[in-house]
C-alpha cells in the first residue's frame, strides 16, 4: 500500500519514513507542502496519508480539507501530526473528515496504534 508523507521539515519525513519502514510500509512517497501533496495524489492512489498541520503555503488541515472534497480523493485514509494538541484543532480536523490525530513527539508505537485504529484489518499483520 502506497503511503504519502507530507510535511515540510525534511527530518520529520525521514523519521517518519524511518518508522513506517519499521511497521512494513516500503512504498513511501513524500511532500514538502499540501500543495504538491495533491499534485502527487492526482497522479498516484494512496493508501493512507499522513500530513504535518503546520506548513506553508498549504496547510496540512488545508490538504485534508482539498482531499475530502475531491471525489477521486475523498476516502483516502488520512492520518494528521501536529506539535498541537489544542482540542479545538482535533475538533476541526475531525469535522473535515480526519481518520486519526497524532500529537508530536510520537514513537514507533503510537504511529502503529494510530495506524492500525484507521485499519482494523492489519492489526492482526
Amino acid at each position: 500500500m502506497p503511503v504519502l508523507v507530507v510535511d515540510d521539515y525534511s527530518t520529520m519525513i525521514r523519521i517518519i519514513r524511518n518508522l513506517l519502514k519499521q511497521l512494513g510500509f516500503e512504498n513511501i512517497d513524500d511532500a514538502s507542502d499540501g500543495s504538491a501533496a495533491l499534485n502527487k495524489m492526482r497522479g498516484k492512489k494512496y493508501g493512507l496519508v499522513i500530513s504535518d498541520w503546520n506548513m506553508e503555503p498549504m496547510t496540512g488541515y488545508d490538504l485534508l480539507k482539498e482531499v475530502r472534497a475531491d471525489p477521486n480523493l475523498a476516502t483516502t485514509p488520512f492520518i494528521m501530526i501536529t506539535a498541537e494538541s489544542k482540542t479545538e484543532n482535533v475538533i476541526a480536523a475531525k469535522k473535515a473528515g480526519v481518520n486519526n490525530y497524532i500529537v508530536k513527539p510520537f514513537n514507533a508505537a503510537t504511529l502503529k496504534t494510530k495506524i492500525e485504529a484507521v485499519f482494523p484489518d492489519m492489526a492482526t499483520a
